[in-house]
């Protein structure tokens, strides 16, 4: 673990991960001083290394590099009551005082001044910024804020203030002017009301998408993602919980209480969090509401489990090597992977993780640090969960500590048009060990060949989910349209580490080739078998883990392959991904498939599909059965327990 020096494991308190406070503060410290030597003059921009910039530019990236780091830094001192041994408030207080004095238009380090931020109103990406530093102010107020002069202080204002204007992007982005309002209201700086204004509009916006159940989409109809705990959850929680508005924190903290119930599930035993959505670079952020449910009171969870599923995630990267030979942070999952990372990001944004570290605001005697670790929900028994606000189907199995994510709601396409799909939303299914392929043969994918082209997914109409299985319809989009006359109608059905996938194709021309793949499989090696109508990848990874993905015809399908993924994926270089294909008929036709995903040897006893027309029929190895019928856009499914 490069550049973070760490105390020795306590199996006592956590007999699962070894990790305590101490780990925490260990790892805030290590990454904190990894930065420090890429601070330029008087603290202000911390550039990075890095292969190339965001689309915002090198200055707009160094202004990220402080304040991403200098929310951590707040996490740390504010956590620590205010003790500040390594002079972290000192540095981040001078950075403060420089980057405010003159703000500048972009331009480059080395033009100009080579300290100043760019202003909120020339650089959308400030905004960001503000946001964390807002709400870095106000955590660290004691130390910091209330040590500066009046005019540092009202330079400060000066550059924060354009922040109060309505956002620049519908989406969760409403909410940084809200975090820089709640700051300037509370430092008694809000003169004409501004502040508050943004408080208020920025809650009324994401009021709009909120679905029930604890799920927001981000702005667009069908957007969801890890955001949701990050962003949509955490600002108003945070910020409800700083201000002590019980009004705000009734409304909001039940709703992280149940988006926790789901959100929970989707760690595996491991620490992973599920490999889906955009800003995956964030990584351990994906522990900041799990945090919040325990600092504000409103959680399912223990507080054994809490510190469990957070420390499991940030030992999970860390030993993972989320970290470079500097110990910077870098743009991936483990290590570098380009391929995955949103033109938005440049070398400091990884550091969003900082969310991750907001546990360190609990009092060392609270009873999440103080607690024994409990196992997370993947550990403690086989689970098949509906989540039908953002439709997904979360399956995990405590043999393996895997957790699979079946997603028929998840799109991230605006409403006004259809988009490529973006393989961190478009797949059928996401996992805490797999990531999707972004060259070569894409995974977890129905398709139709046309003119030597694979349709895309496009636009998914959730078509509901239940006691394991969930639906979704969509139109092939292909030579950059959508399909109107033709659609795929999907079902999964799951138990244990099983699956079975159904697709009733409509409206394509008989003959027409169809193309569905399974999970890929990666690591440092990966080797593929095919028998008959069954393809097979098996992956090795760090310590000879083994994963095993499976795909296995049942009706429609006529051949099997295994190709290689030039590039690999997130989780290696090495991949495949088992592909199943086969020609529609002349009128509707359905293809089904048993599919599987495990670390675990293959079981003795497989599930059995019968397939009468457009019923499927599937009688678990418990007992369990359900009874499917799929018409187009259409799917009707009844669960039948053994006793009846």
């Amino acid at each position: 673990m490069p550049s973070i020096a760490l105390p020795p494991e306590d199996r006592t308190v956590s007999p699962y991960t070894g990790w305590t406070r101490a780990h925490w503060e260990a790892a805030a410290d290590g990454l904190l001083e990894s930065v420090t030597r890429f601070a330029g003059p008087e603290q202000a921009l911390i550039a990075l290394p890095g292969e190339r910039p965001s689309i915002s530019g090198r200055r707009s990236d160094a202004l990220e590099g402080y304040a991403r780091t200098f929310l951590l830094a707040a996490f740390r001192v504010a956590g620590a009551g205010g003790a500040d041994p390594n002079g972290l408030l000192r540095r981040y207080g001078q950075g403060l005082a420089a980057g405010t004095r003159t703000p500048t238009a972009e331009g480059d380090l080395a033009d100009g001044d080579p300290v100043s931020w760019p202003g909120i109103a020339d650089r959308h990406q400030a905004l960001v910024e503000a946001a964390s530093i807002a709400v870095g102010l106000r955590l660290t107020r004691p130390w910091l804020w209330d040590t500066l002069d009046q005019p540092t202080r009202e330079q400060v204002r000066a550059w924060l203030a354009p922040g109060l204007r309505p956002s620049p992007v519908d989406n969760n982005w409403w909410l940084f002017p809200a975090m820089v309002g709640g700051f300037l209201v509370e430092a008694g700086l809000d003169h004409d009301g501004a502040g508050q204004r943004a408080v208020d509009r920025g809650l009324e916006r994401i009021e709009q998408w909120y679905l029930g159940g604890g799920w927001y989409t981000d702005g667009r109809p069908r957007a969801f993602d890890h955001y949701n705990g990050w962003a949509l959850h955490l600002y108003p929680v945070l910020h409800a919980h700083l201000t002590g508005d019980q009004r705000l924190l009734d409304t909001y903290g039940p709703r992280l209480a149940a988006h926790l119930a789901g959100h929970a599930r989707t760690f595996g035993a491991d620490g992973a969090p599920v490999h889906q959505g955009r800003s995956l670079a964030y990584r351990f952020a994906a522990a900041a509401p799990l945090w919040a449910g325990a600092l504000t009171g409103h959680t399912p969870l223990s507080a054994g489990t809490t510190r469990r599923l957070a420390s499991g995630a940030l030992r999970y990267f860390i030993d993972g090597g989320a970290l470079d030979a500097d110990g910077l942070l870098t743009l991936g999952w483990f290590g570098r992977y380009p391929a995955m990372v949103q033109t938005y990001s440049g070398p400091a944004s990884p550091y969003w993780a900082a969310k991750g570290f907001l546990g360190l605001l609990l009092p060392a005697d609270h009873p999440v640090w103080t607690a024994v670790e409990e196992p997370g929900p993947a550990e403690t028994a086989d689970a098949v969960t509906a989540l039908p606000q953002p439709g997904w189907l979360i399956q995990s199995t405590a043999a393996d500590g895997l957790v699979r994510l079946h997603n028929h709601g998840s799109d991230d396409q605006p409403a006004d048009q259809v988009l490529p799909d973006n393989p961190l939303y478009a797949r059928l299914a996401h996992s805490t060990a797999t990531g999707p392929a972004f060259v070569g043969a894409p995974d977890n994918h129905i398709g139709l060949v046309a003119h030597g082209e694979l349709s895309e997914r496009g636009r998914i109409r959730p078509l509901g989910a239940g006691a394991g299985w969930a639906a979704s319809a969509h139109h092939p989009r292909a030579g950059g349209r959508e399909l109107p006359d033709t659609t795929i109608t999907s079902l999964v059905l799951a138990s244990g580490a099983d699956e079975v996938r159904a697709h009733l194709v409509c409206g394509a021309e008989p003959g027409t080739e169809v193309r569905h793949s399974g999970w890929a499989a990666a690591g440092a090696t990966a080797t593929e078998r095919v028998d008959g109508p069954r393809a097979r990848v098996t992956a090795t990874g760090p310590g000879g883990v083994r994963l095993t993905s499976v795909l296995q015809n049942v009706h429609g399908f006529t051949a099997a392959d295994c190709p290689g993924l030039p590039g690999g994926t997130a989780f290696g270089p090495a991949a495949a991904v088992p592909v199943l294909t086969g020609h529609t008929g002349a009128g509707p036709s359905l293809f089904v498939s048993t599919g599987r995903l495990s670390r675990a040897a293959e079981p003795v006893r497989a599930p059995r599909v019968h397939v009468d027309g457009d019923r499927v029929h599937v009688r678990w190895p418990d007992g369990t059965e359900h009874r499917a019928v799929l018409a187009p856009g259409r799917v009707t499914v009844t669960t039948v327990h053994p006793e009846g």
